[in-house]
């Protein structure tokens, strides 16, 4: 049996495992946190405290790592931030304070969550190990949502529930898959494709959201759009 195909003996016995386990748990705890973040701050503050989550991988592999800081890298690195939340923010209004500490607690996660999964993959995940582990990872989130639900004695299965959970895990899924992939990618810097990937994702939604939703654009946020271009250029071709 090749190491892309294990079975759950060998998979029990992976050097990954108890990352996998401990990961599955610190996603559920974050959807819950989100949820919790976008009811009382917003869906622009939730974005904006997961994406800018990215300066903690991007120190951890800088310091770590020893990969390249150049000025222009740094520069855009900086951009990116600041082009994530002028994307996102969608209103005139300004933050409320007092509801800081959700925001806090996502961004501290969403941060924990992309240097675990780097970490992981440089030490202990084979590159044709990717697949199962990310699929651990999911079935372990699984597992402890649903006993996170039955604690809380309000099980009910909708299925458009299930539906919607099926819609949203697939594409996360194999959104691990690529990051990994791309961290295990030789001249790949993960402080590169972690400021790419959340840059990206924050300028594709909001031009997504103007495109299929209709949604009104503010001037900050096309100052934004443009600054996550900008951000992406410095970032890779330095």
């Amino acid at each position: 049996m090749s190491d892309s195909q294990l079975g759950l003996s060998e998979v029990i016995k992976a050097s990954w495992i108890w990352g996998t386990l401990i990961l599955g748990i610190l996603f559920i705890v974050i959807f819950n946190i989100m949820g919790i973040t976008a009811q009382r701050s917003g869906v622009a503050v939730t974005s904006v405290a997961t994406k800018m989550s990215v300066v903690i991988p991007v120190i951890f592999g800088i310091l770590v790592y020893n990969e390249t800081a150049s000025a222009f890298k740094i520069i855009g690195i900086l951009l990116a931030l600041v082009a994530v939340y002028l994307s996102s923010v969608k209103s005139k209004e300004g933050f409320k304070w007092r509801n800081i500490l959700f925001p806090i607690l996502l961004f501290l996660g969403s941060g924990i969550i992309d240097t675990s999964l780097k970490y992981l993959e440089t030490n202990y995940v084979p590159a044709n190990q990717i697949e199962i582990f990310s699929t651990s990872i999911f079935g372990f989130a699984g597992l402890f949502g649903t006993f996170y639900i039955l604690l809380k004695g309000n099980l009910k299965i909708h299925w458009k529930s299930v539906l919607g959970g099926i819609a949203l895990g697939i594409p996360n899924y194999y959104s691990i898959v690529f990051i990994l992939n791309a961290l295990s990618t030789k001249g790949l810097e993960s402080s590169t494709v972690f400021t790419v990937n959340n840059v990206s994702v924050v300028m594709f939604s909001t031009l997504l959201g103007l495109l299929v939703f209709k949604e009104r654009l503010l001037l900050k946020n096309w100052v934004g759009i443009g600054l996550a271009i900008l951000s992406i250029i410095l970032v890779i071709y330095t």
